[in-house]
């Protein structure tokens, strides 16, 4: 299978970089104590530490924004995934515990301020993209199993036809949902230039495939001289 990276996404911002993990034969299980204690802390860490106004200027979700506003989407309407997550812990919230893989890549995900996706390969069937919306492609919301349609030239993260996230670093499709049954996950973070967040982030959710989950992993790095890998 190919991912690739549409050129198109580079010239919006050239210092883009996407680190793919690919988890296989990872054995998931409901949160344990110890997994949500590090989901916690990392959600008390950042209550001390960043303000709410703040969180705009966090250096990734300020470029994070940055992107979905040349792409053309506006991003107070459609808010970077992270930067919704940060701004309901900042308000007091807890994350709802939903099982230990999507808990523990949430922890990564505050701890180092960085965009983070897991999708179960068992749902992706054609090759993944990063890349502008074509006629015809798809999007099955959270919760829903029925497919609404997507309108052309929108920043997606796609499989063939169906979108595996919307609007840049939005939303996740249902299709691709992290279950106690996913065994065989493609992990997709975003980052920016030399910042260590994202080798750091890729580091802490390669460590958590091999020694909390029991399985294996392979790292990649796509940049503008890399668009593309085969896994």
């Amino acid at each position: 299978m190919r991912y690739t990276v549409d050129e198109a996404v580079f010239e919006i911002n050239p210092e883009i970089k996407f680190g793919i993990l690919i988890g296989s034969n990872i054995k998931n299980s409901e949160t344990s104590a110890e997994d949500e204690k590090r989901l916690r802390e990392a959600e008390e860490n950042m209550r001390k530490n960043v303000k709410a106004e703040e969180i705009r200027v966090l250096p990734n979700v300020a470029l994070y924004r940055e992107v979905m506003a040349k792409a053309g989407i506006n991003p107070n309407k459609f808010l970077p995934s992270v930067e919704a997550m940060f701004k309901r812990i900042l308000k007091g919230g807890a994350l709802p515990k939903i099982n230990a893989l999507v808990d523990l890549c949430n922890a990564v995900s505050i701890e180092q301020i960085i965009s983070l996706g897991g999708h179960d390969l068992s749902d992706i069937h054609e090759d993944l993209e990063v890349c502008f919306s074509r006629e015809g492609d798809k999007f099955i919301p959270f919760g829903s199993e029925e497919p609404e349609m997507v309108e052309e030239g929108e920043l997606v993260f796609k499989s063939g036809k169906y979108v595996q996230t919307r609007k840049w670093v939005w939303r996740q499709s249902e299709l691709g949902k992290i279950t106690l049954d996913s065994k065989d996950v493609f992990f997709q973070l975003v980052g920016f230039g030399d910042d260590p967040s994202l080798s750091n982030a890729m580091t802490q959710i390669e460590d958590l495939i091999i020694n909390r989950f029991g399985g294996n992993s392979k790292k990649y790095l796509v940049d503008i001289n890399n668009r593309h890998i085969d896994f």
